[in-house]
């Protein structure tokens, strides 16, 4: 815990962190399969220039930060470095894989803790690895992960973490990615595996998709969710498979389910996701902690990277 919270207070001074002196974003081509290349170069010298700014103005926590995302090798298909930032990493052939799966993380999640909130599984950079392993045990035809922070993610201890607002915003940029990578790979079945707030974000994505846009949706996993903003999964306007897993471990189990609309703004997120009523589909998630579903070796790592390989019928349940 004094990890996980040293990482956020490390991270929330980046939401004051000027822009003075930070690099323009590049022009990016559209997301095609064959503008891919082009994306990736353009985005590690994004952040390379703005690691670079961060250096000039003294800010050696986000140079570090920065400086890891640029390691050899990886490849964003979108970066910010503002305020808390935004980045988009993307693990495998994403124009030639068969199976796309999507990370959507939940709060704290910003550049500075893409790699490390309390441990490395339970980042998203960290989390996204331990997932492209695993799916790469378990398939031999190519696949290809994208960790997802595409979004404003909330901070824990703000007034943002009890409401649907980041959730609704994020579902509309999560809607806009799934478009993006059906036209960069026509063939491959994309699935959404969502913790934590983020699984709020994947109801709010859900909730205003049409069955042409969520035609390249093969299901949704929501993990440690404290809801998707909904009754059940009779409420979607969209027929997709939705997988609920919740760990023995995980605080998350304590969280009221109610949603209240007070002034305007929506304080809650329904309906227990792992409960019968909701009706998802349920899968084992053993003694998992909150931040514990992606470590390696683990039941729910298992039956998520299933769940992302379209192989329901070899999931696991408690």
């Amino acid at each position: 815990m004094v990890a996980v919270a040293a990482a956020i207070v490390l991270s929330v001074s980046a939401g004051t962190r000027s822009t003075a002196g930070a690099p323009a974003a590049p022009r990016l081509p559209a997301v095609q399969a064959d503008t891919l290349t082009a994306r990736y170069a353009a985005n590690r010298t994004y952040i390379s220039d703005s690691a670079a700014a961060a250096r000039r103005m003294g800010d050696t926590d986000r140079e570090r930060h920065l400086e890891r995302l640029n390691s050899p090798g990886r490849t964003f298909l979108s970066f910010s470095p503002k305020g808390d930032g935004q980045a988009v990493e993307v693990l495998g052939d994403l124009a030639a894989a068969h199976r796309i799966v999507v990370l959507v993380p939940g709060s704290d999640t910003t550049v500075d803790t893409f790699d490390y909130l309390g441990s490395r599984q339970a980042s998203l950079g960290g989390g996204a690895r331990s997932l492209y392993a695993e799916l790469n045990r378990l398939s031999k035809a190519p696949v290809a992960v994208v960790a997802w922070y595409g979004y404003h993610a909330p901070r824990t201890m703000s007034r943002e973490i009890a409401t649907t607002a980041r959730a609704e915003e994020g579902g509309r940029l999560l809607t806009t990615l799934l478009q993006q990578l059906r036209t960069a790979n026509t063939r491959a079945q994309v699935t959404f595996l969502c913790h934590s707030y983020g699984s709020v974000v994947c109801g709010k994505a859900l909730g205003g998709m049409t069955s042409r846009t969520a035609s390249g949706l093969a299901g949704v996993a929501v993990f440690g969710s404290p809801g998707m903003s909904l009754g059940s999964v009779s409420d979607l306007p969209v027929r997709v498979p939705v997988w609920a897993g919740r760990g023995t471990d995980d605080w998350i189990a304590g969280a009221p389910h109610v949603s209240v609309n007070v002034f305007g703004a929506t304080l809650g997120f329904g309906t227990d996701p792992t409960s019968a009523s909701f009706g998802a589909r349920p899968f084992a998630a053993g003694g998992a902690a909150h931040s514990g579903y992606l470590v390696p070796g683990s039941p729910p790592l298992r039956n998520l990277a299933l769940i992302g390989l379209g192989r329901g019928a070899e999931v696991s349940h408690d």
